[in-house]
């Protein structure tokens, strides 16, 4: 049967056509010469394919002369060598050395860089058209076996003669053409990976080439791929689908038609298989090569033409059930899974040793099987279910049944991901973590749907925070003793791991935890930028909303009454300590693997700051902003603690006319007993108000904070007490300085749970008795001493390391022994 021919557009004829045909057909009697005129024309190409050929043979005659010009060159340098000799033994002889000098600088310097240079672009052009011409004749060997096999079985006799397609003798014809083809483009392809390595400036010639082959294999793969489908249907392929109660979870499924091949089938069968794949490998060698010249995106996938040409009569077919059970999803998943299961062994059997034979490194028939299924069952829910429910989500009167369906199916999509992994990785104990084509893949190609799901995520999270919310434990502290006050010593345990160790409350758990689902759910996306968009969106946001939660917390616990009381302080520990975790949690997140890939595939540069590395660490906002949050109340704890004992002291700091008095008195308001010193009535409330306190935070807020809390709060008791009292010019005598110290002891004794020494963390008040409770002649010796250029060495000889030479000095004249 000949090929119709079908007459172009008369926008598609180029001018000069154009003009001919309006010369020579001018009226409707013209048109009986059109016999005459093709007669004409087809002389005339005659005469223009015999002009090519002898254009051809010209070139190759004239680049054969090219090849003779070099050795001409290489004899007229022999005998110029000669001449240069002889010259030199001439000038030598008759003294003309001036002028022979001379004339070898030229020729040196100036005639032979000229010829060299002449040579090296003869021997260029020699190679150029030497090389086109193997490409010219390859490329034509390449198109001829692509007409060849269009024209010797078309379509047409494929559709209407299947008995005849499958035969011996159309098969061997054309899988002869096919492998000609294929050996055609391997030969121009090692040609030109060549030119693009030692002839990059050949661009020109690589485009030309790239092009013809590009149009050839065009044509070629496609028809390929439908000779060897027709083979497939020729053995039974697919298979029918069990959608009926035989085909359970434990039915072993129908017999494989690839298992069931044999003699002539099975030969035809895998002699197409290795074509195709031969054919597949000089393609993906092209498009590597094309990406590394100029730098085009080229599918990474490993998905096998001929994995897909048995996956696609599957989707044909399964398409009918599936649409069926559009609003019942799980049917879907159940027959892909149900189906792949059953033939999985059989294709890694039959196809890979054909794989291995065909030399395609890295690919396995297995996992490019289970591959192609996901692929088929994720192109079909893209297109008819997320599309319709990311429709369905922008009215707002739909949100919430949309929000059910979206959460379910993705539960279902990571399930079946989970699943469809255990069947790739069956028998291969090294195998990646992830399929190469997940379902999840989904959401790469649709930024939107990821941040519909993204969204859906974060209110379903939130909502599941406020019911966790509503549990009246939800921001208990986990503490083992009552709020009293200790004055045993007891191990403070600094390395904090656990919930209970930082002391947090459940709901800084429940957070956690919440966070983490988000993640894992994740996990399944194919694309690391994608997976990094989707936490952004989700986890990231819902982390912010936990923090401003715990800042409301402890904002709230500060306006339900005009000042802190216990319940207050218990309050903001527990925002505190939940913080403090949640920092803990995201620091060791951050320090995984994955999460140290994602940071560097984000590429986000930050100021370092509190010892974090921000270029690796993928948290580092969340964290910094914890940190914040727990210095901030922190310091209000502090600040609070600090201006209540300043206030409940501020009698006693007043009061300076007590230490300069010399009499004991006795009643209910002395300040000493008989021959017995003790604390001071007006400081003592002020200390049992901060023991008390102090006992509450050591057993509500976790060890690192409460450790930074009470040196704090010494650090700031010990400047208020030494400037309001040791530097207010007030007068001591013997007994007034005794009071001071007997006062004094009893503030240390406040801190000594904390501490083996806790004057150590009161420097100035502990230097400040020490030069209080010296007699006159140590006074007086001590005066003397710190006006020497050696009054530093005797400060350090007495203890004193925190207080000047000057401020010693005003300490020491305070001092009152008379009477």
């Amino acid at each position: 049967m000949e090929p119709r021919l079908v007459l172009s557009s008369i926008h598609e004829l180029p001018p000069h056509l154009l003009r001919y045909l309006d010369e020579n057909f001018k009226t409707q009697e013209d048109l009986k010469r059109a016999p005459t005129l093709a007669m004409e024309l087809k002389k005339s190409c005659i005469n223009l394919d015999r002009n090519l050929t002898n254009l051809q043979k010209n070139l190759s005659s004239i680049a054969a002369s090219w090849i003779s010009r070099p050795n001409s060159a290489t004899i007229a340098l022999h005998q110029l060598n000669i001449k240069l000799q002889n010259f030199r033994l001439q000038t030598s002889q008759d003294g003309a050395g001036m002028v022979g000098l001379e004339k070898i600088r030229k020729i040196l310097c100036e005639e032979l860089p000229l010829l060299a240079k002449e040579v090296r672009r003869i021997e260029t052009v020699r190679f150029y058209a030497e090389t086109t011409l193997q490409l010219e004749a390859l490329v034509g060997d390449l198109e001829d076996a692509v007409f060849s096999i269009m024209n010797r079985n078309t379509w047409d006799i494929f559709q209407a003669n299947l008995s005849h397609a499958s035969s011996p003798t159309a098969f061997g014809q054309k899988k002869e053409k096919l492998l000609l083809a294929v050996k055609a483009m391997n030969n121009i392809e090692d040609i030109l990976v060549s030119i693009s390595r030692r002839q990059p400036q050949w661009g020109r010639l690589l485009n030309s080439v790239d092009g013809r082959v590009d149009k050839a294999l065009a044509v070629l793969r496609p028809q390929a791929l439908t000779d060897h489908k027709i083979l497939l249907s020729s053995i039974g392929w697919p298979p029918p689908l069990l959608t009926s109660e035989q085909g359970s979870e434990n039915s072993s499924g129908l017999p494989n038609p690839l298992v069931l091949m044999q003699g002539d089938k099975k030969d035809r069968y895998c002699e197409s298989f290795l074509a195709v794949c031969a054919l597949q490998h000089i393609h993906t060698k092209r498009e590597k090569r094309k990406m590394n010249i100029v730098e085009q995106k080229v599918d990474n996938s490993l998905d096998l033409w001929t994995i897909e040409a048995l996956v696609s009569p599957i989707a044909s077919r399964a398409e009918h059930h599936f649409s069926k059970w559009l609003e019942q999803p799980k049917f879907m998943f159940a027959l892909v899974y149900r189906h792949t299961r059953d033939f999985v062994q059989g294709v890694e059997d039959v196809l890979q040793p054909l794989i291995d034979k065909a030399r395609l490194v890295g690919y396995s028939a297995k996992e490019a099987w289970v591959s192609a299924m996901v692929k088929m069952l994720a192109g079909y829910l893209s297109t008819r279910k997320f599309s319709v429910l990311a429709e369905r989500y922008k009215d707002k009167d739909n949100k919430r049944e949309v929000t059910s369906s979206w959460l379910h199916l993705v539960d279902l999509l990571i399930a079946f991901d989970k699943r469809m992994l255990s069947l790739a990785s069956l028998g291969t104990p090294h195998f990646q973590e992830n399929l190469r084509v997940s379902m999840l893949s989904i959401f790469c190609d649709r930024p939107d749907w990821l941040r519909i799901w993204a969204k859906i995520e974060l209110k379903d999270a939130w909502k599941k925070l406020k019911v966790d919310l509503k549990d009246e434990r939800a921001w208990m502290i986990d503490s083992k003793a009552k709020y009293e006050f200790h004055t045993t010593q007891e191990p403070e345990p600094f390395m904090l791991s656990t919930r209970q160790d930082h002391k947090a409350p459940l709901i800084a758990e429940a957070a956690v935890k919440i966070t983490w689902a988000m993640i894992e759910r994740s996990q399944s996306l194919p694309n690391i930028l994608i997976r990094i968009q989707f936490i952004r969106l989700s986890a990231d946001s819902f982390l912010w909303q936990f923090l401003n939660l715990l800042f409301q917390h402890c904002k709230g616990a500060q306006l339900r009454s005009g000042y802190i009381e216990n319940e207050t302080l218990v309050s903001v520990s527990a925002s505190i300590n939940a913080a403090r975790y949640c920092e803990s949690v995201l620091r060791e997140w951050s320090a995984d693997v994955d999460f140290l890939e994602m940071s560097i595939a984000e590429g986000d540069s930050h100021i370092q700051a509190d010892g974090l590395d921000d270029q690796s660490c993928f948290f580092v906002e969340q964290i910094k902003s914890f940190i914040e949050l727990e210095t901030d109340w922190l310091m209000e704890i502090i600040a609070y603690l600090l201006q209540q004992f300043n206030t409940l002291a501020w009698e006693y700091v007043q009061n300076k006319q007590k230490w300069g008095q010399e009499q004991e008195f006795i009643g209910t308001k002395n300040v000493m007993g008989t021959g017995v010193l003790t604390v001071s009535v007006d400081f003592a409330e002020a200390l049992d108000s901060l023991r008390s306190q102090l006992g509450i935070l050591r057993e509500v807020l976790n060890s690192k904070d409460f450790l930074d809390l009470w040196r704090s709060v010494t650090d700031g008791i010990d400047h208020f007490i030494f400037h309001s009292i040791i530097m207010s010019n007030a007068r001591f005598t013997v007994q007034g300085a005794g009071q001071f110290a007997t006062d004094m002891q009893a503030l240390f004794l406040v801190f000594r749970p904390f501490c083996v020494r806790p004057e150590a963390f009161l420097p100035c008040i502990r230097d400040s008795m020490k030069l209080l409770e010296m007699d006159e002649q140590q006074v007086n010796q001590l005066r003397v001493l710190l006006n020497d250029a050696e009054g530093n060495e005797s400060m350090r000889f007495h203890g004193i390391a925190h207080i000047s030479c000057s401020l010693a000095e005003k300490i020491l004249r305070s001092r009152n022994f008379a009477g």
